[in-house]
């Protein structure tokens, strides 16, 4: 049997542009909602309130629920207001072909963010810690203090960073030049911030 040629970038953006149109809060407040629902309800997926961990059988019944979702609805493009459908032939391929580790920052400040089973070892493999606001609005005045206090933390490996309310005492509108100019000053105070922590190396 000739396996199909692999799910590629062209791929995904031809169908992000020619893909179903949907409005985003049909899809965020009607769809999802009502299809997890369903897909939920006809697998047997529960949440037990006392545990976040659940049995093997229960993570093979939340997977499939999700896979059969993931076919029936596909991935919701912002940019385009419009739906990527794949096949599960394509889902399997790249579930098969995803990377086991992911190597972040580099030198001595890295973090390698590896794949966890069920059942397995996983305290072996401590997980990554993110740290920082998150995108969310941060004073320019005290951006650089912020971000160096989350990368002075010693169980922080990485840092997601918050993102300058103003840019110079200018609003920041998005879609703007200012947004431009912002996101640049943010990556040189947080690269800053990171060598302040005598961390060069780790991880935006």
């Amino acid at each position: 049997m000739v396996r199909q040629r692999r799910m590629n970038a062209i791929d995904c953006y031809n169908r992000a542009i020619s893909g179903q149109k949907v409005e985003e809060s049909v899809w965020d407040f009607k769809m999802i909602p009502q299809k997890s629902a369903a897909f939920a309800k006809e697998h047997g997926v529960k949440a037990p309130r006392e545990t976040i961990i659940c049995d093997a059988d229960m993570a093979d019944r939340v997977y499939e629920a999700g896979k059969e979702m993931l076919i029936d609805m596909g991935f919701y493009v912002i940019d385009t207001h419009r739906v990527i459908k794949c096949t599960e032939d394509e889902i399997i391929d790249g579930l098969k072909h995803a990377p086991y580790e992911l190597v972040l920052g580099c030198n001595r400040d890295r973090a390698v963010m590896r794949t966890r089973k069920i059942g397995g070892k996983n305290y072996e493999y401590r997980p990554v810690i993110e740290g920082g606001p998150t995108g969310a609005p941060v004073s320019e005045q005290w951006f650089l203090q912020i971000m160096t206090s989350y990368a002075q933390e010693g169980v922080t490996d990485t840092i997601v960073n918050g993102v300058l309310s103003t840019f110079q005492g200018w609003e920041v509108v998005p879609g703007s030049v200012y947004e431009v100019k912002a996101v640049k000053a943010e990556q040189q105070y947080i690269k800053l911030a990171a060598a302040n922590a005598g961390r060069p190396g780790m991880a935006i």
